[in-house]
């Protein structure tokens, strides 16, 4: 390739491991999300619910750097799942508030061993490397 095409090969994209690494890590969690009929982001809400108990749509979009579009389809189907409800803030009715319902609660017991099974999928990083891994990552991700 032609040296003012530098730019455009696959071996100097920076997105380019970043999405792959997300691809795979996404793909080990499919075994043990899969019996539960979870997808990674349906688990990952599941999380933010068990940690805050309750957030509105905005929040949760804010804490998993998700649009509402992308959400609310994910939402109805773990309400439809009776994992999740969804209802109407008392203080203003745009704001849809989401909370895990008792079934939902339910499915952390079933989900709690779930880091640790992956943890001990092992790493090729130190602890120390994969520490500064989430540091750079997250630098990257408030730096906009």
């Amino acid at each position: 390739m032609a040296q003012e095409y530098e730019q455009l090969l696959l071996k100097n994209q920076l997105c380019f491991p970043l999405y792959a690494c997300s691809r795979k890590i996404v793909g080990n969690y499919t075994p043990y999300l899969k019996p539960l009929g979870l997808t990674y982001t349906q688990y990952i809400v599941m999380m933010v619910l068990w940690e805050k108990e309750s957030v509105n749509v905005g929040q949760l979009g804010e804490i998993l750097r998700l649009d509402a579009g992308t959400l609310t389809p994910l939402l109805k189907r773990l309400e439809k799942a009776g994992y999740v409800t969804r209802e109407r803030s008392k203080e203003d009715e745009r704001v849809t508030v989401i909370a895990a319902t008792p079934e939902g609660e339910r499915l952390k017991e079933q989900c709690k061993d779930i880091p640790i099974k992956m943890s001990q999928k092992g790493s090729p990083l130190s602890e120390e490397d994969a520490g500064e891994l989430y540091r750079l990552l997250y630098l990257f991700l408030d730096g906009e």
